[in-house]
């Protein structure tokens, strides 16, 4: 998000859970298109609330599963927010080579940017 649209909307990522660290695939497709992961690390709803992020000063939640999407809905029915679930296909575990892995971590990146563009259109570079 913010490499296509900038920095000049606030943009935060959260999970249900913080129990993994970014995966490495993950991190290799991202470098590819110049998006650094490498500091990044997961961290769960809770976490982002402990940090100071207020969920009602957010305008949107994307979900990018069902399990997100139901936490999302849960810890926001109280605030006028809006929650989208994208399903975007999840890549952990599908592939048995590193090039079939990196393959389909490609596909689920170029899906999470089609979703972007489909909602706020074609980056301005």
């Amino acid at each position: 998000m913010k490499k296509f649209y900038g920095t000049g909307t606030y943009v935060q990522s959260a999970g249900v859970h913080n129990d993994m660290e970014i995966d490495g695939f993950s991190i290799a497709v991202c470098h590819e298109m110049e998006v650094e992961l490498n500091r990044h690390r997961s961290r769960s709803f809770d976490e982002m609330e402990q940090w100071g992020d207020d969920l009602s000063s957010f305008d949107l939640v994307v979900a990018l599963s069902p399990a997100a999407q139901r936490r999302a809905l849960e810890l926001t029915r109280f605030f006028y927010l809006s929650v989208e679930y994208w399903p975007i296909m999840d890549p952990t575990g599908i592939g048995e080579t590193r090039d079939a892995k990196l393959t389909v971590y490609r596909q689920t990146r170029d899906q999470i940017i089609e979703r972007l563009q489909q909602k706020w259109g074609m980056p301005s570079e």
